[in-house]
């Protein structure tokens, strides 16, 4: 006698979350040296990642920095906006979704 049980396994396939950019935009009025300190703080970039990030923003008018989730791009996005606020500089980082 043979004995047919048949098990189905079912997988759940994960969709990995939605990733948005920030993006530094460039403006006239923020001190560079203003600029490379922030990356630094909010992004944790190296000085010469800081450096060229800016350079980047600065001659093309806008640079990638960094990919996240949308909650953790929204929140650097805004922590590193308030801090140019806060100085009162027009420092601008803004997200948008990853294609």
């Amino acid at each position: 006698m043979n004995n047919t049980d048949t098990n189905t396994v079912t997988r759940t396939k994960t969709k990995r979350p939605r990733m948005y950019k920030v993006i530094l935009e460039n403006d006239d009025f923020t001190p560079r040296e203003f600029v490379i300190r922030v990356l630094k703080t909010v992004f944790r970039m190296t000085d010469d990642e800081a450096y060229n990030k800016m350079m980047t923003a600065h001659q093309k008018g806008i640079c990638v920095i960094s990919v996240y989730t949308r909650d953790v791009a929204e929140s650097k996005a805004k922590e590193a906006t308030e801090l140019g606020k806060e100085a009162g500089h027009p420092l601008m980082f803004t997200i948008e979704p990853e294609k």
